[in-house]
């Protein structure tokens, strides 16, 4: 990488985000020591402006921010680097500095949880039971939660319709799981189909 530390007074903007979830952790700041020093250990270190030192987040609190990737953005002065965070990330005690950042962080841990349960099935679970019934019978419930949904649809009940939609939403992240694909693989298409319009 070929960064440009000339402007802000030698500190690049940096964005931290969660690797798994894609959620946006917190924003800090990095002079060229605390890029090498983060590349070099690959845990996260910054430049504090405050304390005027290089920070390894977590040196205090254990909250460490362990390095999947580095992005430089197009004008090679900030940084995108997706993490495996050890913890909270904000000092209150929060996932993220960004508490009403709307994201759909809770859905990518869900299919998380959905890919665990199949990859490593116990008796007491009802994905894992599901299935080993075989994909006619996954795909056979995911048709039954539509149906009902539309059913509620029609009637005013939004408590019962909004069950039976998030019935269907998760029955589809299992099919979905199951033929060997996420929600990630969908947005492409939609958004392919966006550029095509």
């Amino acid at each position: 990488m070929n960064l440009d530390f000339s402007k802000n007074n030698g500190l690049i903007p940096v964005i931290i985000q969660n690797s798994e979830t894609q959620q946006v952790l917190m924003l800090g700041y990095m002079n060229e020591e605390a890029f090498q020093k983060t590349q070099k250990e690959n845990i996260v270190t910054f430049f504090s402006r405050s304390k005027n030192r290089l920070w390894t987040k977590g040196e205090t609190s254990g909250n460490f921010l362990k390095v999947v990737s580095i992005k430089e953005d197009c004008d090679n002065d900030s940084l995108l680097i997706q993490v495996i965070p050890n913890g909270p990330t904000c000092h209150s005690g929060t996932t993220s500095c960004f508490a009403n950042e709307a994201s759909l962080s809770f859905l990518k841990q869900l299919e998380n949880v959905i890919e665990e349960r199949i990859s490593n099935p116990k008796t007491d679970s009802y994905v894992a039971s599901l299935c080993q019934k075989g994909i006619n019978k996954v795909a056979q419930k995911v048709g039954e939660e539509a149906v009902e949904l539309v059913i509620e649809a029609k009637d005013n009940n939004s408590e019962l319709f909004l069950n039976e939609a998030a019935d269907l939403l998760f029955h589809y992240l299992v099919l979905l799981k199951v033929k060997g694909f996420g929600l990630v693989n969908v947005e492409t298409i939609l958004k392919d189909r966006i550029k095509d319009k």
